[in-house]
């Protein structure tokens, strides 16, 4: 028997000693059991014992509990680390005699043995829908345990990889669209809650709705991402008035300006591997050119961290923030915002809000505050009704886009840009006078 034969029926045993056969239910190993196996499936020569067993793995891993995946988790980041003793080696070879043979297997030992491990998982039937699962697992278990963080460093390289903008297709998705689809939308919408198929109905089926998203051959029945637009004429002031069910819809050939008001990424497991700016862009381009009539692509955003921002500035001591929080009026209110916005900054130097680092790493110009502009529940409590328009300027994206990944720039329009300095200078000033007051 070779030594390869000797490996797979030595994983085999495991997955009958733990008393399962194929097409009787889920494996059900121990975590040690199942890295073990793991750690044997890489050598396999034989593609189609590999694929098979990295369906049995794939299956035992998804019968774990969350502890057995943890435990699964940390003999992924223990047990599939690079040799170092090789590595430490092969470095002294190739700097004494740089020979491109050895910086080939130079490179071949610095790649953690984990990555090809999740290769051949990713051969078994279903196993990139599966490694995305997985990579969820992963994030919702380990969090911020930097621990674990070269084992996500893997996960995200490849993942990378496989779903990179050409393998991805634009859909749009309309009433017509299957059933399994449409229930996606209901289930993944992350900004305005979709209730029923009667909701759902109102944002895809009238003539002035569109609904696009990105699609992956290896997951042709789950979305990665997906956006809502609206057809509107001038720029929307809130967004109860786009879903309202008694709208009147408009014609699209009337329509001037197309409002992306919902975004939603669909998976957990794509985290960190955005897909939105190239959605964006090619939605314009799409909607180019079937409405010529279009010239203004906005979003109508929400603000996320407007509210926690507020209270922490009251909480330091600006009185007229704290005086805000309780009686919130529209004129000092949408200047805090502007002052968020734009000057509001997180531990890295960038803008505090996620959403508009979304919007204006894109290219994308913060154009306009609205108060009042979302009054459903969570709009409250997360900004205390405020929304942003995000303005994609189509002769302007790629240079706003380097302006602020290269130089930290933000583009926002004069006035937007007066409101936010005159926030800043005024509660500079009140704290001046406050500490000035204390010590006299």
């Amino acid at each position: 028997m070779t030594l390869t034969a000797q490996l797979y029926d030595r994983l085999s045993s495991l997955v009958v000693s733990s008393g399962w056969r194929r097409g009787k239910g889920a494996p059900r190993l121990t975590p040690e059991a199942l890295i073990e196996a793991a750690q044997r499936l890489p050598v396999l020569q034989s593609e189609t014992r590999g694929m098979a067993v990295a369906a049995d793995i794939l299956a035992a891993y998804a019968a774990l509990d969350d502890d057995g995946k943890r435990i699964f988790f940390a003999g992924l980041r223990d047990g599939f680390d690079p040799d170092h003793a090789a590595l430490t080696k092969a470095v002294k070879t190739w700097l004494d005699r740089k020979d491109p043979a050895d910086l080939e297997a130079l490179t071949r030992l610095a790649e953690p043995p984990r990555q090809e491990l999740l290769r051949r998982l990713n051969m078994a039937p279903g196993g990139t829908a599966r490694l995305v699962a997985m990579r969820a697992d992963l994030l919702r278990l380990t969090g911020r345990d930097r621990a674990f963080a070269r084992v996500d460093a893997d996960f995200r390289h490849l993942l990378r990889s496989w779903f990179n903008r050409g393998f991805l297709k634009l859909l749009r998705i309309d009433w017509h669209s299957p059933a399994f689809l449409l229930e996606k939308l209901i289930e993944y919408e992350a900004v305005h809650e979709i209730r029923d198929f009667r909701d759902l109905q109102r944002r895809v089926l009238p003539e002035d709705r569109r609904c696009y998203a990105y699609m992956h051959p290896a997951m042709p029945d789950d979305p990665l991402i997906f956006v809502e637009v609206a057809l509107t004429r001038g720029l929307p002031d809130s967004v109860q008035a786009l879903i309202d069910e008694r709208r009147a819809p408009l014609a699209p050939q009337s329509a001037d300006t197309a409002v992306f008001y919902s975004i939603s990424n669909c998976q957990a497991g794509l985290a960190g591997i955005s897909f939105g700016n190239l959605l964006i862009k090619n939605v314009v381009a799409e909607l180019s050119r079937e409405l010529p009539g279009l010239t203004t692509f906005v979003t109508l955003s929400p603000i996320p961290g407007l509210r926690n921002w507020l209270q922490e500035r009251a909480a330091a001591g600006e009185a007229e923030i704290a005086a805000l929080l309780d009686d919130p009026q529209p004129g000092p209110l949408s200047a805090q915002t502007a002052r968020y916005l734009l000057l509001a900054k997180d531990a890295r130097g960038r803008p505090r809000d996620p959403v508009a680092r979304f919007h204006l790493g894109n290219g994308a110009e913060a154009h306009r505050v609205i108060a009042g502009a979302d009054k459903s529940e969570r709009g409250m409590a997360q900004s205390l009704g405020m929304m942003v328009n995000y303005l994609y300027d189509r002769q302007r994206i790629e240079a706003q886009h380097d302006d602020f990944t290269e130089r930290g720039i933000i583009a926002a329009p004069k006035r937007l840009q007066d409101a936010a300095r005159k926030a800043e200078a005024e509660a500079t000033a009140a704290g001046r006078k406050t500490k000035t007051d204390k010590t006299t």
